[in-house]
């Protein structure tokens, strides 16, 4: 649903046209933040609605995203390791919470690039480049702590399990 003037009250239209004045109190700014969070509910009617939403951001990642794709196969891959290796659940959780901050970070990263992409356009902005580089560079941090956690803790087992089938 789209939000027109007559949708939104005058005291929030008040505090909207004019933000930088110096007579708005906090319980001013305080009904504008509450109003439109009572409006949220236009957006997602329902929790469905909201999971619907969800699964459409993971599916467009999913599909356009080539690091994202990259990401889940070797999370996938991790996962079914560490549980072949039988590792206990402690470090099998470790290992997916570092799977789902990659993957997490993955999406933050898709959609701040896309929101700089509509706001620049087709120009060329030094902001904008360093708004995507330290997005990407947050995907890259998680990606190295994931792979040193992995390492961590699928290496010595692996390595043992090696070594037992090469003695035998």
């Amino acid at each position: 649903m789209k939000l027109n003037e007559s949708s939104i009250s005058s005291e929030c239209t008040e505090f909207i046209t004019d933000p930088d004045s110096p007579t708005q109190s906090l319980k001013e700014s305080n009904k504008a933040v509450k109003h439109n969070r009572e409006l949220s509910w236009q957006v997602a009617s329902s929790l469905a609605i909201s999971f619907k939403f969800a699964w459409a951001g993971l599916t467009y990642a999913f599909e356009t995203q080539r690091n994202f794709r990259i990401h889940t196969v070797i999370g996938t891959l991790a996962i079914l390791l560490s549980i072949f290796l039988h590792l206990n659940p402690v470090e099998i959780s470790v290992i997916g919470l570092t799977i789902g901050l990659v993957l997490a970070l993955e999406l933050l990263n898709t959609a701040i690039e896309s929101v700089v992409d509509l706001t620049v356009q087709q120009t060329y902005h030094d902001l904008a480049r360093i708004a995507k580089d330290c997005a990407a560079g947050s995907v890259l941090v998680s990606a190295m702590v994931s792979a040193l956690v992995a390492a961590t803790l699928l290496l010595p087992p692996l390595l043992a399990l090696i070594q037992s089938a090469i003695n035998h």
